[in-house]
């Protein structure tokens, strides 16, 4: 498709000025979606996803545990954000934590802080701080903006030369399913498409960064994922069809432990 010059020059300066920085990491990224039209997208899917699960009351332990550690982790979020004049990252978060009772092996969290963690999860886990490592994984995804640096590219490429204000007004259609697509959102099921390795790979940073914070030991990072790898010899579970988990992976986070628990977590403690 051609673009015209005029119609490339006001998109470049859109990108241009649509350039934010992920906390913590300062990496640069692009966010052409507003964040309040994202996150309304994401509540109303949220929503449907857990009135149509066999979602578990906070009677239960392991909802109970769930949301302990997902509040954990979110205060421990807003306070490094306030404490760095980051809080209006958090403008558009109405934090919610659900258990949803499925043998499904996965867990995620909307762009909002809308988390979900399946019962399937949980033996792999086997206690809060690698459960926390998992959490502050999905949490990081959302903090770190990636479901808009993910629709953002996905504007540009399948909206062609639309500048966004038209394309959001006038695909309203394709914008919405753009976003369902990357989430692969369903009546009852609802699993993140497969992020970029860059993305991942600075997800299990911040989520180990955030789950120190929040006083869980990082290192229990490493024999969560061995337990997930080999789980995933005879049949994959869900979360690794979309969270990788490899050798290089866990050489990457054996890496990082050290540092991230000198500087947040025995720090902290």
């Amino acid at each position: 498709m051609k673009i015209r010059i005029p119609v490339l020059i006001v998109l470049l300066a859109l990108i241009f000025v649509s350039c934010k920085t992920v906390p913590v990491t300062g990496r640069k990224q692009i966010n052409l979606v507003p964040n309040a039209l994202i996150t309304s997208l994401a509540f109303t899917e949220y929503d449907s996803v857990v009135a149509h699960s066999a979602t578990l009351t906070q009677s239960d332990e392991r909802a109970q545990m769930v949301t302990r550690v997902g509040t954990k982790i979110q205060h421990a979020v807003e306070s490094y954000l306030r404490q760095n004049n980051m809080s209006n990252e958090l403008k558009n978060f109405k934090w919610d934590y659900n258990t949803i009772d499925d043998k499904t092996v996965n867990a995620w969290c909307m762009p909002g802080g809308k988390v979900v963690v399946y019962t399937g999860l949980l033996p792999y886990t086997q206690n809060e701080n690698a459960l926390a490592v998992v959490m502050g994984h999905e949490i990081a995804h959302a903090i770190a903006r990636h479901g808009n640096e993910r629709m953002s590219q996905g504007l540009l490429i399948n909206l062609g030369g639309l500048v966004l204000q038209e394309a959001l007004k006038e695909k309203k259609q394709e914008t919405q399913a753009l976003f369902l697509g990357l989430y692969m959102i369903g009546s009852n099921l609802a699993l993140a498409l497969p992020n970029s390795r860059m993305q991942e790979s600075e997800a299990d940073k911040l989520g180990l960064i955030f789950a120190a914070m929040a006083g869980y030991n990082p290192d229990e990072a490493i024999p969560f994922w061995k337990r997930m790898s080999a789980g995933n010899k005879n049949k994959t579970p869900e979360f690794l069809s979309t969270h990788p988990s490899d050798e290089t992976r866990i050489k990457k986070l054996s890496v990082l432990i050290p540092e991230i628990k000198s500087k947040y977590y025995l720090v902290i403690q």
